[in-house]
Protein backbone atom coordinates (compact mmCIF):
# COMPACT_ATOMS: atom_id res chain seq x y z
CA UNK A 1 0.00 0.00 0.00
CA UNK A 2 1.34 3.42 -0.91
CA UNK A 3 2.75 5.40 1.98
CA UNK A 4 4.25 2.55 4.03
CA UNK A 5 7.54 0.67 3.89
CA UNK A 6 8.75 -2.52 5.54
CA UNK A 7 11.61 -2.16 8.05
CA UNK A 8 12.78 -5.01 10.28
CA UNK A 9 9.52 -6.86 9.52
CA UNK A 10 7.45 -3.88 10.67
CA UNK A 11 5.43 -1.57 8.40
CA UNK A 12 6.02 2.15 8.99
CA UNK A 13 4.71 5.31 7.39
CA UNK A 14 7.23 6.75 4.93
CA UNK A 15 6.12 10.38 5.01
CA UNK A 16 6.07 13.23 7.48
CA UNK A 17 4.43 12.11 10.76
CA UNK A 18 1.97 15.02 10.77
CA UNK A 19 0.44 13.55 7.59
CA UNK A 20 -0.16 10.01 8.87
CA UNK A 21 -3.77 9.08 9.59
CA UNK A 22 -5.38 6.29 11.58
CA UNK A 23 -5.57 3.15 9.47
CA UNK A 24 -8.77 1.28 8.76
CA UNK A 25 -8.86 -2.47 9.36
CA UNK A 26 -8.80 -3.24 5.65
CA UNK A 27 -5.71 -1.06 5.21
CA UNK A 28 -3.49 -2.68 7.84
CA UNK A 29 -4.72 -6.12 6.83
CA UNK A 30 -3.65 -5.38 3.24
CA UNK A 31 -0.17 -4.46 4.46
CA UNK A 32 0.23 -7.63 6.52
CA UNK A 33 -0.82 -9.75 3.54
CA UNK A 34 2.26 -8.41 1.75
CA UNK A 35 4.60 -9.58 4.53
CA UNK A 36 5.92 -8.40 7.83
CA UNK A 37 4.80 -9.13 11.37
CA UNK A 38 3.24 -5.86 12.44
CA UNK A 39 2.12 -2.38 11.39
CA UNK A 40 3.04 0.70 13.44
CA UNK A 41 0.44 3.42 12.98
CA UNK A 42 0.80 6.86 14.59
CA UNK A 43 -1.76 9.63 14.27
CA UNK A 44 -2.99 12.86 15.91
CA UNK A 45 0.55 14.22 15.66
CA UNK A 46 1.55 16.90 18.19
CA UNK A 47 -1.63 16.61 20.23
CA UNK A 48 -1.91 18.70 23.37
CA UNK A 49 -2.51 15.76 25.70
CA UNK A 50 0.60 13.90 26.83
CA UNK A 51 0.78 10.27 25.75
CA UNK A 52 3.18 7.33 25.92
CA UNK A 53 4.36 7.83 22.35
CA UNK A 54 5.89 10.81 20.63
CA UNK A 55 8.22 12.13 17.97
CA UNK A 56 11.26 14.17 18.97
CA UNK A 57 11.13 17.41 16.97
CA UNK A 58 12.43 20.96 16.84
CA UNK A 59 10.17 23.61 15.37
CA UNK A 60 11.90 26.86 16.30
CA UNK A 61 15.48 28.07 16.21
CA UNK A 62 17.19 31.13 17.66
CA UNK A 63 20.80 30.45 16.76
CA UNK A 64 23.51 30.76 19.38
CA UNK A 65 21.16 32.70 21.65
CA UNK A 66 19.26 29.57 22.61
CA UNK A 67 22.33 27.81 24.03
CA UNK A 68 23.90 28.08 27.44
CA UNK A 69 27.42 29.51 27.68
CA UNK A 70 28.88 26.01 27.90
CA UNK A 71 26.94 24.83 24.84
CA UNK A 72 27.97 27.90 22.82
CA UNK A 73 31.62 27.18 23.59
CA UNK A 74 31.26 23.58 22.39
CA UNK A 75 29.49 24.60 19.17
CA UNK A 76 32.13 27.26 18.43
CA UNK A 77 34.93 24.81 19.15
CA UNK A 78 33.41 22.25 16.78
CA UNK A 79 32.93 24.76 13.97
CA UNK A 80 36.47 26.06 14.42
CA UNK A 81 38.25 22.72 14.13
CA UNK A 82 35.86 20.68 11.95
CA UNK A 83 33.99 21.24 8.70
CA UNK A 84 30.30 20.34 8.30
CA UNK A 85 28.89 20.27 4.79
CA UNK A 86 26.61 18.49 2.35
CA UNK A 87 28.25 15.59 0.54
CA UNK A 88 27.40 13.15 -2.23
CA UNK A 89 26.01 9.69 -1.63
CA UNK A 90 28.99 8.32 -3.56
CA UNK A 91 31.35 9.50 -0.84
CA UNK A 92 29.14 7.85 1.75
CA UNK A 93 29.12 4.61 -0.21
CA UNK A 94 32.91 4.53 -0.35
CA UNK A 95 33.77 5.68 3.18
CA UNK A 96 30.64 5.50 5.30
CA UNK A 97 30.68 1.87 6.39
CA UNK A 98 34.01 1.97 8.23
CA UNK A 99 32.76 4.99 10.20
CA UNK A 100 29.41 3.38 11.02
CA UNK A 101 31.05 0.11 12.06
CA UNK A 102 33.31 1.98 14.50
CA UNK A 103 30.27 3.85 15.82
CA UNK A 104 28.41 0.60 16.48
CA UNK A 105 31.42 -0.93 18.19
CA UNK A 106 31.25 1.96 20.66
CA UNK A 107 27.59 1.26 21.56
CA UNK A 108 26.75 -0.44 24.84
CA UNK A 109 23.82 -2.23 23.15
CA UNK A 110 24.55 -3.99 19.87
CA UNK A 111 21.47 -5.92 18.77
CA UNK A 112 20.04 -3.19 16.50
CA UNK A 113 23.10 -2.58 14.37
CA UNK A 114 23.40 -2.92 10.60
CA UNK A 115 25.94 -5.06 8.88
CA UNK A 116 27.69 -3.84 5.74
CA UNK A 117 25.18 -5.41 3.35
CA UNK A 118 22.25 -3.82 5.17
CA UNK A 119 24.06 -0.46 5.10
CA UNK A 120 24.49 -0.75 1.33
CA UNK A 121 20.82 -1.68 0.93
CA UNK A 122 19.89 1.30 3.09
CA UNK A 123 21.83 3.69 0.84
CA UNK A 124 20.21 2.13 -2.21
CA UNK A 125 16.79 2.79 -0.69
CA UNK A 126 17.84 6.38 0.09
CA UNK A 127 18.50 6.97 -3.60
CA UNK A 128 14.85 6.17 -4.32
CA UNK A 129 13.71 8.83 -1.84
CA UNK A 130 14.68 12.45 -1.26
CA UNK A 131 17.72 12.58 1.03
CA UNK A 132 20.51 14.94 1.97
CA UNK A 133 23.87 13.66 3.22
CA UNK A 134 26.05 15.60 5.64
CA UNK A 135 29.73 14.99 6.15
CA UNK A 136 31.99 15.95 9.05
CA UNK A 137 35.60 16.57 8.08
CA UNK A 138 38.83 16.93 10.00
CA UNK A 139 40.73 18.78 7.28
CA UNK A 140 40.27 16.42 4.31
CA UNK A 141 39.39 13.33 6.34
CA UNK A 142 35.74 12.24 6.59
CA UNK A 143 35.20 11.42 10.26
CA UNK A 144 31.40 11.40 10.45
CA UNK A 145 28.14 11.66 8.55
CA UNK A 146 24.39 12.02 8.91
CA UNK A 147 21.61 11.16 6.46
CA UNK A 148 18.57 13.44 6.35
CA UNK A 149 15.24 12.21 4.99
CA UNK A 150 13.49 15.12 3.27
CA UNK A 151 9.71 15.45 3.46
CA UNK A 152 8.87 18.28 1.06
CA UNK A 153 7.77 20.90 1.37
CA UNK A 154 8.07 21.59 5.09
CA UNK A 155 9.86 18.99 7.22
CA UNK A 156 12.65 16.43 7.41
CA UNK A 157 14.05 13.73 9.69
CA UNK A 158 17.63 13.34 10.85
CA UNK A 159 18.51 9.75 10.14
CA UNK A 160 21.54 7.51 10.36
CA UNK A 161 24.53 9.04 12.17
CA UNK A 162 28.06 7.71 12.28
CA UNK A 163 30.99 9.48 13.94
CA UNK A 164 34.39 7.95 14.72
CA UNK A 165 34.42 7.29 18.48
CA UNK A 166 37.77 8.98 19.08
CA UNK A 167 36.22 12.30 18.09
CA UNK A 168 33.63 11.95 20.83
CA UNK A 169 36.40 12.16 23.40
CA UNK A 170 38.95 14.63 22.00
CA UNK A 171 37.15 17.92 22.74
CA UNK A 172 36.19 18.64 19.13
CA UNK A 173 32.45 18.16 19.93
CA UNK A 174 31.32 16.90 16.50
CA UNK A 175 27.74 16.25 17.61
CA UNK A 176 27.35 19.86 18.76
CA UNK A 177 28.68 21.23 15.50
CA UNK A 178 26.65 18.84 13.35
CA UNK A 179 23.27 19.54 14.92
CA UNK A 180 23.88 23.27 15.09
CA UNK A 181 24.79 23.42 11.41
CA UNK A 182 21.86 21.22 10.33
CA UNK A 183 19.37 23.15 12.48
CA UNK A 184 20.66 26.39 11.01
CA UNK A 185 20.36 25.07 7.48
CA UNK A 186 16.90 23.47 7.69
CA UNK A 187 15.11 25.70 10.18
CA UNK A 188 16.71 29.09 9.54
CA UNK A 189 17.87 29.00 5.92
CA UNK A 190 15.28 26.62 4.46
CA UNK A 191 12.49 27.71 6.81
CA UNK A 192 11.09 24.22 7.40
CA UNK A 193 8.13 23.74 9.73
CA UNK A 194 10.14 21.30 11.85
CA UNK A 195 13.00 18.82 11.89
CA UNK A 196 12.53 15.44 13.57
CA UNK A 197 14.83 12.85 15.07
CA UNK A 198 12.38 10.00 14.77
CA UNK A 199 9.82 8.52 17.11
CA UNK A 200 10.31 7.47 20.71
CA UNK A 201 12.92 4.73 20.75
CA UNK A 202 11.83 1.29 21.91
CA UNK A 203 15.41 0.17 22.61
CA UNK A 204 18.29 1.70 24.55
CA UNK A 205 20.94 1.53 21.83
CA UNK A 206 21.42 5.30 21.64
CA UNK A 207 20.89 8.32 23.87
CA UNK A 208 20.82 10.82 21.01
CA UNK A 209 17.20 11.89 21.56
CA UNK A 210 17.84 12.80 25.21
CA UNK A 211 20.94 14.68 24.06
CA UNK A 212 18.91 16.71 21.57
CA UNK A 213 16.18 17.54 24.09
CA UNK A 214 18.65 18.59 26.77
CA UNK A 215 21.13 20.50 24.62
CA UNK A 216 19.33 21.62 21.46
CA UNK A 217 15.81 22.26 22.76
CA UNK A 218 14.08 19.54 20.80
CA UNK A 219 10.72 18.59 22.30
CA UNK A 220 8.26 15.73 22.41
CA UNK A 221 5.42 15.96 19.89
CA UNK A 222 2.88 13.59 21.46
CA UNK A 223 0.70 11.38 19.28
CA UNK A 224 -1.42 8.25 19.41
CA UNK A 225 0.04 4.84 18.65
CA UNK A 226 -1.69 1.74 17.32
CA UNK A 227 0.12 -1.53 16.61
CA UNK A 228 -1.51 -4.18 14.45
CA UNK A 229 -0.08 -7.71 14.43
CA UNK A 230 -0.20 -10.73 12.18
CA UNK A 231 -2.44 -13.40 13.78
CA UNK A 232 0.14 -15.62 15.46
CA UNK A 233 2.24 -12.58 16.39
CA UNK A 234 -0.68 -11.05 18.27
CA UNK A 235 -1.09 -14.28 20.23
CA UNK A 236 2.65 -14.36 21.07
CA UNK A 237 2.66 -10.73 22.26
CA UNK A 238 -0.40 -11.37 24.45
CA UNK A 239 1.19 -14.43 26.05
CA UNK A 240 4.60 -12.84 26.64
CA UNK A 241 3.45 -9.39 27.72
CA UNK A 242 3.08 -10.19 31.48
CA UNK A 243 6.77 -11.28 31.47
CA UNK A 244 8.13 -8.28 29.56
CA UNK A 245 10.35 -7.09 32.43
CA UNK A 246 12.21 -10.39 32.80
CA UNK A 247 12.58 -11.54 29.19
CA UNK A 248 16.31 -11.47 28.32
CA UNK A 249 15.98 -11.04 24.55
CA UNK A 250 16.33 -7.35 23.69
CA UNK A 251 14.51 -7.76 20.38
CA UNK A 252 11.48 -9.39 21.97
CA UNK A 253 11.57 -6.86 24.79
CA UNK A 254 11.56 -4.03 22.23
CA UNK A 255 8.31 -5.31 20.72
CA UNK A 256 6.78 -5.70 24.16
CA UNK A 257 7.94 -2.18 25.05
CA UNK A 258 6.03 -0.88 22.04
CA UNK A 259 2.98 -2.85 23.11
CA UNK A 260 3.24 -1.23 26.56
CA UNK A 261 3.38 2.19 24.90
CA UNK A 262 0.27 1.35 22.89
CA UNK A 263 -1.50 0.37 26.11
CA UNK A 264 -0.34 3.54 27.84
CA UNK A 265 1.68 1.57 30.40
CA UNK A 266 5.22 2.77 29.66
Amino acid sequence: MNGYYLYRKAWRYEGAPHKEQKLEKTEYQALLKQGGLLVRNTFDFDQEKESCFWYVIKDDFHGMEEYSSNERNKVRRAIKVLDFKLISIDLLKSQGWSILEATYNDYTVSDRVMDESVFKDYLTSCEKQEFDYWGIFDQDKLIGFCTVWLWPPDSCEYGLIGILPEYKHNNTYPYYGLFHQMNTYYLEEKGLRYVADGARTITEHSQIQDFLIQNFHFRKAYCKLAVYYKGWMKWAVTMLYPFRNIIPSRRIKAILNMEAMQRGEK
